[in-house]
């Protein structure tokens, strides 16, 4: 069901589930449609609204003045806070209500007034990830495809037909234009706006920028002094050395074959929008 729910369709639900420490697992103001599926576990707060499309896995908590709305599918341990609207209709011209979807995995944590969009295509789902983190006020767009341990921080906002790879660190009011890939372990600066692919383990500054490696991720995540060193010359190899892109991504990927090299390397070559380019100065480029 989509927009402002009809009284009529929808009940009022006493709690029938057992009590949690002494708290009612479902407020009796929230309203509930009785096609929606719930496990027996998840609480709900005062005025939430879920509508007949909705199924809740194992653990979830909904929130005060929560919507959940069209056609989702959330697995265990999600939490929704004060003021989300989750699986609310594409912002698409295009589209015509039809019952399109939106898929989320476990364990991630929507804070106060998250938007999250169902695709506009009975073809493709809007897909969040699981173990995500997404902050008061930002944004996902339809379509997008939305990786595994991703921050999104507070006023970001995603466009439609994004992908956001694993392990992103989108800072506060950051803009990412429809289409764009974000890759693995990237990291986008405060403010910083992107209509070009952001390649894996970069930093994103200013407006199509990126200002070198996020080591610090590169350490958090695992990666040895080896690998961040080889990363650091495959970056220069790419984006300082002066060279024609398409020749030294070319000659990268003749002198690169690491592992870690080869995931920049597949994603550049695979861009269809272009990637963003060194602007210097910035970047966390210690080994």
């Amino acid at each position: 069901m989509r927009g402002l729910p009809d009284p009529k369709l929808f009940r009022f639900q006493a709690p029938p589930f057992p009590l949690e420490n002494g708290r009612d697992m479902i407020h009796p103001t929230a309203i509930i449609h009785p096609k929606a599926q719930l496990d027996p576990s998840v609480r709900v707060g005062p005025y939430a609204v879920i509508d007949e499309g909705v199924t809740l896995g194992a653990d979830c908590v909904v929130g005060p003045y929560v919507q959940l709305t069209g056609v989702v599918v959330a697995g265990t341990g999600n939490q929704f806070h004060t003021g989300a609207v989750i699986g609310g209709p594409p912002q698409d011209l295009k589209y015509k209500d039809a019952p399109t979807r939106l898929r989320i995995g476990a364990h991630n944590v929507f804070r106060e007034h998250v938007t999250v969009h169902c695709s506009n295509k009975l073809e493709e789902d809007t897909v969040i990830g699981s173990n995500n983190f997404l902050m008061a006020h930002s944004h996902v767009g339809h379509n997008v495809q939305f990786g595994n341990n991703i921050i999104l921080a507070n006023g970001a906002l995603l466009a439609g037909h994004v992908v956001v790879q694993d392990r992103v660190f989108i800072s506060g009011n950051c803009l990412v234009h429809q289409f764009v890939r974000v890759g693995t372990l990237a990291l986008m600066q405060g403010g910083s706006a992107i209509s070009k692919d952001l390649p894996p383990f970069t930093i994103a500054r200013g407006d199509n920028g990126v200002c070198g490696l996020n080591t610090l991720g590169l350490r958090r995540a695992g990666y040895t002094s080896e690998q961040r060193l080889e990363l650091k010359k495959l970056y220069h190899a790419l984006f300082r050395s002066g060279r024609n892109f398409r020749l030294a991504l070319s000659l990268a990927q003749r002198d690169f074959r690491s592992d870690a090299a080869r995931v920049m390397l597949d994603f550049l070559a695979s861009s269809k929008r272009g990637v963003c380019i060194d602007k210097g100065g910035g970047g966390d480029e210690e080994n």
